[in-house]
């Protein structure tokens, strides 16, 4: 290179730009491995419990920087009951008092950079005092009359409504029997709670009417009331054995006298009531108290959010993302909320004809087929009904507020792929990754960005749970396909409350006041960071499987309408067997509902719907589908799409009228089908195919779609795609280590590997397979996950680091000294010890009760020998633990592994390893148990115990029987030298 003195000055200017060009080149290859910026959107939420909305400005302030402080992204206020000795604090839902603290809440949130949502209402679901009769949810009730020849009705057409109150402030309502373990006895159930020993149950002549008139209806906490009364009349109609129908409801006079002659024949009459469900709602906040909305009737929305109207409208709300809607939760009663005044006509213009022709039919009394098409019917109406008066009213109305919602559509009586589709935010809760499906299928099919989860509601009993149970929990709702975790959740709890403070009914406890909260940051960092790349892109799934639901609507139960959940345990159709075929055998798919199938088009060899890309749609091996869903599947097919049809075509349409059934029936007798090898059927249709077959893997396998066949090696995947980047969140399910090359279905010149947990990163080793697709060698533990990201270029950038065991492991010996360091309810005094072991192992009464973080250290020399790292084991640990080395933090270890890789220059001749450790909250609360501490001091529900064990003699949980659970590191604690591979 030319000396720059004798340059001209373009020459310098170019020798200079080519310097930077030089320098930057590798800067920008380099950067093409980093981690995404962290949003508040990208870490975990937390719903954030308002018990009896008794709040103050500062504790709110103070709280948020705490949560903030811990990782958290954001809140979602839920106003809830309160607490027993702070009623002059409760705070009336929606009054301006509430509302000025609520705007108060959005200024401080926006200051911190935090998100904000917010319940539509208090507790579940949707309901309150403004809510009247006209408004609240309503059933059906019926009765029936025979009368020959001549004969006249005797008796009044009369329903006289039988009284009923549930009140959870009077019983044991055991809603831990939905979260029951297997093989455990439930005693009581929703509907008929266990009664409270030795208590007197409520009875409705305690009960005025209205439910306004009612004073201190905390303590109350009514979940149902319906009174006596006479039901008003719906509809009379008769129907004679020659099939002759007849309206007599005009017939009918006030005191339910009919003037009517049955002619010559015999008649049968169905008289239809309006009943009033009595569903209030749960876990209501003072001032929240009241009846639940009919959700069906577009008129009680309007009037239920006419109330927020009149308290948000000049008010700043600018700082809220979305409105919340916690789950359907009407029929957790007794009976069902399945009836609307205005279902008659609303059942005429969808349907095309009159039920009330039709009711013998509605309540099974018909034949078989006639009845499974007139229930379909109904079902298919109040779905629409559900969809259309109800989700569609409240989305738009949030939109006019320039907000979204957040909607958790199971439980509802609809094709809550539908409604879950309607929603800007859909949110799924569980532990199952099947039901999670439905939610991210249909944010997947609707071109949602965000599905989100209520994580980690209920998963051991309370105060057992670890921030390792919480990981494997959100892991799993990761692989269902959720990118947007809520913890269930954060209590608002005063700042000078004592230990434990507020809490909520329901584990697990995210809570300053848990010792766990203290390592709760490292668990919010890895949801961050795994939740980055989840929300980049798109989707990346193959299939696309038709959902059945009219055959679920014909399903006749022991209830009018059937609540769509996931799967039951009964379930055993062929829907649910492909389903857990696709899921077993690594095939990405999204389920999809006829209304959203009409959206999907086909172009450039690809199903798209919402800009995302299937390779086939799949229809199970159902009975009905209508006309129309047929029609656009043969009009895909003409485009160039391959249809997969397991055993055979649907048989029918669905539903009573039967007027497209020809059509439907020529259309299929247009196929074709030419006989393939395996057992497969293939037919022609335009420039695509549709090919059926009774071997379900075999069809996948002749349509040669994309199988993930890592999961044979025990891993578990979710699939996206960025641009010309694929993205693998991958999870060591099986219990065993997992080392060696693991096939992927993508391409690329290069992988990259990121570890969420310990923010490492690299590329990693791969190797071309014979089919042009990768395989990575990867290392991961039982329970650990990575993420994988393609480039489809080479380039220069650092490599994963791989490692091998190149010694025997070395014990650290010697004498650890042990200092607790913060909980209670008392700090113990320091222990030096050669033994580790349970600090409660010690038998030392102020150590077996504390919950706390406690720092043990020691010092070691540096092992001999020749390698590049040591594995830092730990052993056993109870419960996280936080290592430093030399007073250099490492990491935080949640569990179930507790080891770390430390390179060898990180050590010195002599150095100090020093770990802390939290425990459980549960030895703390045993000891407040054992003394007879009042902490437990909740309205409503207060405080039960998940397992039966655990209830004292009034119901509540109880743990003055449990012996101190191990606590602090037990070890053995070992280092192990470990050099790099070479691959």
């Amino acid at each position: 290179m030319p000396s720059m003195i004798n340059m001209t000055t373009s020459d310098r200017i170019f020798q200079l730009l080519l310097i930077c060009i030089l320098l930057i080149i590798p800067q920008l290859c380099f950067s093409q491995i980093q981690w995404p910026e962290i949003t508040p959107q990208n870490k975990p939420w937390t719903r954030w419990w308002w018990m009896g909305s008794s709040i103050n400005e500062k504790d709110v302030s103070d709280l948020l920087e705490t949560y903030k402080e811990a990782g958290l992204g954001g809140v979602e206020i839920t106003p809830i009951y309160g607490v027993a000795g702070y009623e002059e604090h409760f705070i009336p839902y929606l009054s301006d008092k509430w509302v000025q603290k609520l705007t108060f809440t959005f200024k401080e949130a926006a200051r911190l950079k935090l998100g904000v949502d917010m319940a539509t209402g208090t507790g579940w679901p949707f309901g309150g005092p403004w809510i009247g009769a006209e408004e609240a949810s309503k059933y059906v009730a019926y009765k029936t009359y025979t009368l020959n020849a001549g004969q006249r009705l005797n008796e009044r057409v009369v329903y006289l409504q039988q009284p009923l109150v549930r009140a959870v402030g009077n019983q044991i309502y055991e809603s831990y029997g939905i979260y029951k373990l297997n093989g455990e006895k439930i005693h009581g159930s929703r509907q008929n709670p266990l009664l409270k020993e030795n208590s007197k149950p409520i009875d409705i002549s305690d009960i005025k009417e209205p439910i306004t008139a009612n004073k201190n209806l905390q303590a109350l906490a009514l979940d149902q009331v319906r009174f006596e009364k006479s039901l008003p009349l719906q509809t009379l109609m008769a129907y004679s054995n020659q099939g002759e129908v007849l309206n007599l409801t005009d017939k009918v006079n006030d005191e339910g006298n009919l003037d009517w002659t049955a002619s010559d024949d015999k008649w049968t009459l169905y008289a239809v009531f309006q009943g009033w469900h009595g569903k209030m709602v749960e876990r209501a906040a003072p001032g929240g108290e009241g009846y639940v909305i009919d959700h069906f009737s577009q008129e009680a929305i309007r009037v239920y959010l006419e109330k927020f109207d009149q308290a948000l409208t000049t008010k700043d709300i600018s700082s809220l993302r979305s409105f919340f809607n916690d789950s359907y939760e009407v029929d957790d009663a007794s009976g069902q909320a399945n009836w609307t005044p205005e279902l008659w006509d609303e059942f005429g213009q969808r349907r095309g004809y009159d039920l009330r022709e039709h009711l013998p039919a509605l309540f099974g009394n018909d034949a078989e087929d006639k009845n499974k098409a007139v229930l379909s019917d109904y079902r298919e109406t109040i779905s629409e009904l559900l969809l259309e008066n109800f989700t569609q009213p409240w989305q738009e109305w949030a939109h006019g507020k320039d907000a979204i919602i957040r909607n958790q559509a199971h439980g509802s009586p609809a094709n809550i792929l539908d409604l879950y589709a309607a929603s800007d935010i859909p949110e799924t809760e569980g532990n199952e990754v099947l039901r999670f499906k439905f939610a991210t299928s249909a944010a997947n099919v609707a071109g949602r960005e965000l599905v989100s989860a209520e994580a980690a509601t209920w998963l051991n009993e309370h105060f057992t749970s670890t921030l390792s149970d919480v990981k494997e929990a959100v892991d799993r709702f990761f692989l269902g396909g959720v990118n947007h975790i809520f913890y269930h959740g954060t209590n608002y709890s005063p700042q000078q409350e004592e230990w434990p403070g507020w809490l909520f009914y329901a584990a697990v406890h995210f809570s300053p006041s848990n010792p766990l909260w203290a390592d709760l940051d490292a668990l919010n960092t890895y949801i961050a960071h795994t939740q980055s790349f989840l929300q980049m892109g798109h989707p990346d799934n193959d299939i696309l499987l038709y959902y059945p639901v009219y055959d679920y609507y014909a399903e006749r139960g022991n209830e009018l309408l059937r609540h769509f959940d996931g799967f039951e345990e009964s379930d055993k159709s062929s829907f649910k067997n492909n389903v857990n075929l696709l899921q077993k055998k690594g095939y990405a798919f999204d389920m999809i509902s006829d209304k959203q199938l009409q959206k999907v088009t086909y172009a450039e060899k690809s199903l798209v719907s919402a800009n995302n890309l299937y390779q086939t749609i799949v229809v199970p091996n159902c009975e009905y589908m209508p006309l129309n869903t047929l029609q656009k599947i043969m009009q895909l097919a003409e485009g160039g799409a391959s249809i997969i049809v397991h055993r055979a075509l649907p048989a029918s349409i669905p539903g009573l009228r039967k007027d497209n059934l020809e059509e439907f029936r020529k259309l299929k007798a247009q196929l074709y089908f030419k006989k393939q090898s395996n057992g497969i059927q293939e037919a022609t249709v335009g420039q695509g195919r549709i090919i059926m077959g009774n071997n379900f893997e075999r069809l996948m396998s002749y349509a040669s779609v994309r199988r993930e066949v890592l999961v044979d090696q025990g891993l578990q995947f979710v699939r996206r795609v960025n641009d010309n980047q694929h993205l693998y969140f991958l999870k060591n399910q099986g219990d065993k280590p997992l080392e060696g090359w693991v096939p992927i279905q993508a391409t690329g010149q290069l992988v990259a590997i990121y570890d969420p947990m310990r923010k490492k990163s690299g590329l990693a080793s791969v190797r071309n397979t014979k089919n042009r697709t990768l395989e990575v060698y990867l290392q991961l533990a039982p329970g650990e996950s990575c993420i994988l990201q393609t480039f489809p270029n080479s380039f220069s950038a650092s490599t994963f680091p791989y490692y091998q065991v190149v010694g025997k492991a070395i014990p650290l010996e010697g004498s650890w000294s042990i200092d607790f360091m913060k909980g209670g309810p008392t700090l113990p005094s320091s222990i030096n010890t050669s033994t580790l072991r349970s600090w409660t192992a010690l038998k030392q009464d102020e150590i077996d009760k504390f919950s706390g973080t406690a720092r043990y250290s020691l010092n070691f020399p540096l092992p001999s020998g020749e390698y590049e790292a040591l594995r830092l084991d730990l052993g056993t640990v109870k419960e996280s633990a936080t290592v430093y080395l030399n007073g250099e933090v490492l990491e935080t270890l949640l569990g179930p592994n507790y080891s770390i890789t430390i390179d060898r220059n990180k050590m010195m001749l002599v150095n100090k390893l020093e770990v802390e450790v939290s425990n459980l909250m549960a030895n703390r609360i045993a000891d407040l148990d054992q003394r007879k501490v009042g902490w437990k001091k909740f309205y409503n529900i207060n405080f039960p115990a998940r397992l039966s064990e655990n209830r004292n003699a009034n119901g509540l949980f109880d743990a003055s029987q449990w012996s101190p659970k191990p606590s602090g590191l037990m070890g053995p604690v070992t280092l192990t030298p470990l050099n790099k591979m070479k691959l």
